[in-house]
């Protein structure tokens, strides 16, 4: 359905995304788009949004480069691929209630006629969990879960068939969070809903992801099924993610694997894999040669020299001592 083909997204000087591609099929089906603050997630989603302009490759939609949409069909794509951001407090209006937001792209896009918008209103306040009362409501008399269950249903008001959504639940506390997820997950099997799923929370992804990608500094280093890549991760960067994941009820728990240091400048990444300065696995051939994505398993593609031994044990995944991280610097 949608089809990302060696995206490039460039801020002047910075690089903020280099060479992603992945694909999207019919839903229900979930991808998630994980790493560090500045890893290029959020660019990606505003990029398929077209809410950002993008420097090379491709987005197509159904065969269709999204880029090369005249307003109707524009409109049209504005309607079949919607979004949902992390803040809702600044997506709402806050002059507007949560009916009158709610029936705005029920209008914009007929999605009813006129006379069923009311009606329309209250059952989409119902898939989200929400009472009637709250079309009544504006947001600042609404608690942050329920702001998001509002922007959660705007995007689906127009009957979209992807969905974006932006960190949809790290502003809130664990137990609204847990309610918003199953209410996703509820929703993506009873409407079909592909969506991509940008988080910084492996946690999260791996509940509601068949697939994952692993950004690092604007680059894919790691692409898989979610079982398999969060089972047997083949990148050091992922082996880190996965054991800041919380685990309950494991007898033996997973050993945490802190990487020292911050993502480099992206104006002025280091040579080879943009990784190795932090990287406890690294070897000569990282700090001269950029790795190229390549599959180690059916399905699941690595950007990394030493998959082979990472994935084997034979490469050490320890943190890397300051001083030595500061040489290869």
């Amino acid at each position: 359905m949608l089809e990302v083909k060696d995206l490039e997204v460039r801020f002047g000087a910075v690089h903020a995304v280099r060479g992603v591609s992945f694909a999207v099929p019919e839903g229900p089906f979930g991808l998630g788009l994980v790493g560090e603050s500045g890893s290029g997630k959020t660019t990606i989603g505003r990029a398929v949004m077209r809410l950002l302009p993008v420097h090379g490759g491709a987005i197509t939609f159904e065969g269709t480069d999204v880029h090369d949409l005249g307003r109707r069909a524009l409109k049209d794509y504005r309607r079949a691929v919607q979004v949902v951001f992390q803040d809702s407090d600044s997506t709402l209006d806050p002059r507007m209630r949560v009916a009158a937001t709610l029936a705005e792209p029920l209008r914009a896009h007929r999605v009813v006629p006129k006379d069923a918008v009311g009606a329309r209103i209250g059952e989409l306040l119902s898939d989200v969990g929400l009472e009637p009362e709250h079309a009544r409501r504006y947001p600042h008399s609404l608690s942050g879960g329920q702001r998001q269950r509002v922007a959660i249903a705007r995007a689906l008001a127009v009957e979209p068939r992807l969905v974006v959504l932006d960190e949809p639940t790290s502003a809130l506390d664990v137990t609204v969070q847990a309610r918003v997820l199953a209410m996703i997950r509820r929703l993506r099997d009873e409407r079909r809903l592909a969506y991509i799923l940008i988080s910084h929370d492996l946690a999260v992804v791996e509940q509601l992801c068949e697939q994952i990608g692993v950004l690092y500094l604007g680059r894919l280093v790691e692409m898989g099924p979610t079982r398999e890549l969060l089972g047997s991760p083949a990148h050091p960067y992922t082996i880190a993610l996965r054991s800041a994941v919380p685990e309950v009820g494991v007898r033996e728990r997973r050993r945490r694997i802190a990487i020292p240091g911050e993502p480099p400048d992206p104006a002025s990444p280091p040579a080879g894999c943009a990784f190795h300065p932090r990287c406890p696995a690294a070897v000569d051939a990282c700090r001269t040669t950029t790795p190229e994505l390549r599959p180690v398993r059916s399905g699941h593609l690595v950007a990394c020299h030493r998959a082979e031994d990472v994935m084997s044990g034979r490469a050490p995944i320890e943190p890397v001592p300051a001083a030595e991280q500061t040489a290869q610097r």
